[in-house]
């Protein structure tokens, strides 16, 4: 567990986990995608479709279930005053300096590549455009994960002052994972998404009380999967699962998104045609195991492979945080650079993917180098 209380396979997860945001949002420019984007190209590489759908079904759960997780070893080292000054000054200011200034600044030059802003200046956008009535909602943009991430850390945190038991920070010595234990959660989730998705369905976003942005179809995952990793905290989950177990549900989530990719590009040449009926029921019960094995089985990989820590893996780790928080830009940045090259569309998202992934890192690190920076991200 390397110097015994950092765990660097978690460090080593979340960048990976990171690097496949990066690469999902590259490839929302020239892929099949229901969400939106500021660089829209015509022509699209029908492969990135599978991708975005394998990547969405687990990757932000991960994380979630990483946070949920780390969130109560944090709570057990600081308590109720420290924890939430630590949870406001690093989730909180970054979403005020986003919302305020990175986010309307990215889309004005935007706006103002494809010529759609006439003579507006910068600081006419933002008053009459970004503020005006048109964008009654608060846009977070990616931020969204943070959003969620600071209102799941107050309600953990309310919940532990009312309970008041300091006997709490004991680690529980209780049963491994079992099998069974996980598919009766993967069917419950799917259940539970499914249901759910009749109101709202896969990319319908709504801001919540005006300014919580939230994606209700996906909400059963992700709050699930970060109340779990709060839970697999006290129960030790992610130390003493098996290796067993962790590979074969690693073999698990693999088959089934290979499965996805040879159904989704086979229906797209015609080859399957599965009625909506089905697809409502089956879909979901693909999405939640699939989930539960890329989350279990990274975490076994990475903590039986990659549990060390490199200089630059050190670095990296250090400035992941960051890296999430200002990739948009620099993708948006570089997709802008390579608008009009005369590349495939799936060239174009290798092209920008491995500029942008280096870039952000780097941008990254440069911005965290002034200690007070340092301190929030």
């Amino acid at each position: 567990m390397g110097d015994g209380r950092r765990l660097y396979f978690l460090d080593n997860l979340k960048i990976a986990l990171t690097i496949l945001v990066i690469a999902h949002h590259v490839g929302q420019a020239y892929g099949p995608t229901g969400g939106s984007w500021p660089i829209q190209e015509p022509a699209r590489a029908a492969i990135l479709g599978p991708f975005f759908t394998v990547n969405r079904s687990f990757f932000m759960s991960l994380f979630f279930l990483i946070s949920g997780y780390l969130m109560v070893a944090s709570y057990d080292r600081h308590w109720a005053g420290s924890f939430l000054k630590s949870r406001l000054v690093r989730l909180g200011i970054p979403l005020l300096a986003f919302f305020f200034l990175i986010i309307p600044l990215q889309q004005y030059l935007c706006h103002l590549r494809v010529g759609d802003l006439g003579e507006l200046s910068f600081g006419q956008y933002y008053t009459t455009r970004y503020f005006g009535p048109v964008n009654a909602e608060a846009n977070f943009a990616h931020l969204w994960y943070v959003e969620h991430l600071l209102l799941f850390s107050l309600c953990y945190a309310a919940m532990r002052a009312l309970r008041k038991r300091r006997e709490e920070t004991n680690l529980v010595e209780s049963k491994p994972l079992s099998h069974l234990s996980i598919v009766l959660y993967a069917v419950m989730l799917a259940a539970a998404s499914a249901t759910i998705r009749i109101w709202y369905p896969i990319d319908r976003w709504v801001g919540f009380l005006g300014f919580i942005q939230v994606a209700f179809a996906d909400v059963p995952r992700d709050l699930s999967c970060f109340v779990l990793g709060a839970v697999a905290y006290r129960r030790q989950w992610l130390l003493k699962t098996s290796n067993r177990m962790g590979w074969t549900w690693l073999a698990i989530g693999l088959t089934l998104a290979v499965g996805w990719y040879a159904f989704a590009m086979g229906r797209s040449q015609g080859a399957f045609h599965v009625s909506r009926e089905v697809m409502k029921v089956a879909y979901p019960i693909w999405e939640s195991f699939l989930c539960c094995g890329m989350c279990i089985g990274l975490v076994i990989l990475f903590r039986e492979r990659l549990n060390f820590q490199g200089r630059w893996s050190k670095v990296m780790a250090e400035s992941q945080y960051a890296a999430y928080l200002f990739h948009v830009p620099v993708v948006v940045l570089v997709q802008v650079a390579v608008i009009n090259a005369a590349m495939s569309p799936f060239a174009k998202f290798v092209l920008v993917t491995a500029a942008s992934i280096p870039l952000t890192f780097l941008l990254s690190a440069a911005v965290r180098t002034p200690a007070i920076v340092r301190k929030v991200l």
